[in-house]
C-alpha cells in the first residue's frame, strides 16, 4: 500500500467495544489525537462508510477507513511507544482479591464501584491497568471482553487467551451471554414484571458521555425487569436483565419509566438520592453472569454485593433470601395483557411528566 493511499482496517475481536480513539492508540500509536479529531471533523474518518467520531465505540468485524499516513516530521525524536507501568505489590494483591472465578480460559472479577473498566481522560485507575496482575500461569495477560460502568459493581468476565476472547466476544455480540443485575430504584414500578422497549441514542452536546431515549434515531433497546421486594412506596429492589447491550441502558430505561436507580444522579438528578442514611453511591450491581465456556459447559458466576449496597438493603429491611430465585431469562415471556398494562402505565408516566413540564413553563412566565 502506498503512503498516499486511504487505509482500511478491520476491527479485531480483541478491540470489540472500545472507543475509536483508543483503537488508534492500540493499533496506530504514531497517529496523534489531533490528527484523528481533524479527520473526524472533515469526514475523512469513517466506520463501515459512515462518518465517525473519536468517542464512538467500534465492533469486531467493522471496517475503519483511515486517511493516508501523514508524513513524518523532519526534526524531533520519534514518539516512544507507551509502556505500562509496573504494578506495586498492593496493586497486585488488590487485583487478585477481586477474582471470584478462574479456569484455563476465563477469569471473573467482582468489580468494586468506583473502579473504571478502561482508562480515558483523567481516568488513571482502571481494570485494564491491573490485568498484568491477573496473568498467573497463562502466556499473556487476560483480555477484556465486555464492560461495566465505573460506578456499577459486580461480575466482569476476562478472557485468558485469544481463542477465548474471540469465543466470548461472539457470544456477547450474539446476545447469548446472559447478565442479571440487582438495583434499588426510587419508588415502585406499577408493573411488577415488565419489559422496557425504548430506543437509546447519544444525548447531543454531551460528547457521547450521556445517553437518552431517542424515538427517532436511537438504537432498539430492551430491558426485562422484575420487582423482588419493596420498602413501602419509597424504593424497590429490582432484578434487571438487559436483552440488548446499549451504553447506560439500564440506567436510562429505569429513569425513563420514572424510577431512576438510587444514587444515579446523572440520569435521576437529585430525586435519585434517598435520605435516612442511604449511601449516595449508585445501587446497580451485576449480580450474575452466565455464558458458554470455550471448552464446553457453562460459566455461571454470582457476585456478592458491595458494602454500601448490602448496608442499604439491611437499612431498608429487604430480605436477601428473596433474591435467590433469580432466573435470568428462564421466566416465561410476557402475556399480551401484561404488555397492554405496561403500555398504559408508560403512557400515564409520560402524560404526568408533560403536565409537570407545562406547569414549570407557566411558573416562569
Amino acid at each position: 500500500m502506498s503512503e498516499n493511499e486511504v487505509r482500511q482496517f478491520v476491527v479485531g475481536v480483541d478491540d470489540d467495544g472500545i472507543r475509536l480513539d483508543r483503537w488508534f492508540k492500540r493499533n496506530l500509536p504514531d497517529t496523534s489525537f489531533n490528527a484523528v479529531s481533524r479527520w473526524a471533523r472533515t469526514g475523512q474518518l469513517r466506520i463501515d462508510g459512515a462518518r465517525a467520531d473519536p468517542g464512538d465505540r467500534v465492533t469486531a468485524g467493522q471496517t475503519i477507513r483511515v486517511p493516508p499516513a501523514e508524513p513524518a516530521k523532519a526534526s524531533g525524536p520519534a514518539k516512544p511507544r507507551i509502556v505500562r507501568p509496573k504494578l506495586s505489590d498492593d496493586q497486585i494483591a488488590f487485583a487478585r482479591e477481586l477474582v471470584i472465578h478462574k479456569d484455563a480460559q476465563a477469569i471473573v472479577l467482582n468489580k468494586p464501584p468506583g473502579l473504571a473498566t478502561q482508562g480515558g481522560t483523567k481516568t488513571t485507575e482502571h481494570v485494564d491497568g491491573l490485568l498484568d496482575a491477573l496473568q498467573f500461569e497463562a502466556e499473556s495477560r487476560p483480555k477484556l471482553v465486555h464492560r461495566l460502568d465505573k460506578d456499577t459493581s459486580g461480575a466482569l468476565l476476562l478472557a485468558r487467551s485469544a481463542r477465548a476472547a474471540a469465543f466470548f466476544s461472539k457470544h456477547f455480540s450474539g446476545r447469548s451471554a446472559k447478565k442479571l443485575y440487582w438495583a434499588l430504584v426510587v419508588g415502585v414500578p406499577n408493573i411488577e414484571d415488565g419489559l422496557i422497549e425504548l430506543p437509546i441514542g447519544k444525548q447531543p452536546g454531551t460528547g457521547g458521555e450521556k445517553m437518552q431515549v431517542d424515538e427517532k434515531e436511537g438504537q432498539p433497546s430492551r430491558t426485562r425487569y422484575r420487582v423482588i421486594e419493596q420498602a413501602g412506596n419509597r424504593t424497590a429492589w429490582v432484578e434487571l436483565q438487559p436483552l440488548t447491550g446499549r451504553t447506560h441502558q439500564l440506567r436510562v430505561h429505569m429513569a425513563a419509566i420514572g424510577h431512576p436507580i438510587v444514587g444515579d444522579g446523572k440520569y435521576g438528578g437529585q430525586e435519585a438520592f434517598l435520605t435516612g442514611g442511604i449511601s449516595r453511591k449508585m445501587h446497580l450491581h451485576a449480580r450474575r453472569i452466565r455464558i458458554d465456556h470455550p471448552d464446553g459447559g457453562k460459566i455461571d458466576v454470582t457476585a456478592e454485593l458491595p458494602d454500601h449496597f448490602e448496608t442499604s438493603m439491611t437499612t431498608l429491611g429487604f430480605d436477601m433470601a428473596l433474591g435467590n430465585t433469580d432466573a435470568l431469562d428462564d421466566r416465561p415471556p410476557l402475556t399480551r395483557e401484561q404488555k397492554k398494562t405496561q403500555a398504559r402505565a408508560h403512557a400515564k408516566t409520560v402524560r404526568k411528566e408533560r403536565r409537570g413540564e407545562r406547569r414549570s413553563r407557566g411558573a416562569k412566565k
